[in-house]
């Protein structure tokens, strides 16, 4: 599956169960290892774990590869790793803390919101 379409179902499936302030940025151009980061904020354990269980049962539906998923077990900060794209589901406090989205950017055009981002 392309990561166009992959990051749509992944985008998606944050929203079904009303994850916050989704943001796409495109690592693309800086490192080989995926193509996109995607960081989402959820408010309680029992969300970001049910954050990454839809992330990764949309996108097993959709005929995709879930390389893995770490972190449920405390639902702090849980990631899911689908190869060209790897989400991050934090709750707010984990998010600020370690500022992920500062560590990738380094051009202001490679970071955009989740809605401008989905329609590429």
């Amino acid at each position: 599956m392309d990561t166009p379409a992959l990051q749509q179902i992944v985008v998606s499936a944050l929203e079904d169960i009303k994850a916050r302030d989704i943001e796409v940025i495109d690592t693309s151009r800086h490192t080989p290892l995926f193509d996109r980061i995607i960081v989402a904020s959820a408010e309680s354990n029992r969300q970001t774990r049910a954050l990454a269980r839809n992330v990764h049962d949309k996108v097993r539906e959709a005929g995709a590869d879930v390389i893995s998923i770490e972190g449920e077990d405390t639902g702090e900060w849980v990631l899911v790793d689908l190869g060209s794209i790897v989400v991050h589901i934090m709750q707010p406090a984990v998010r600020s803390y370690y500022r992920l989205e500062e560590l990738w950017n380094t051009a202001p055009a490679s970071r955009k919101p989740a809605h401008a981002a989905a329609g590429e």
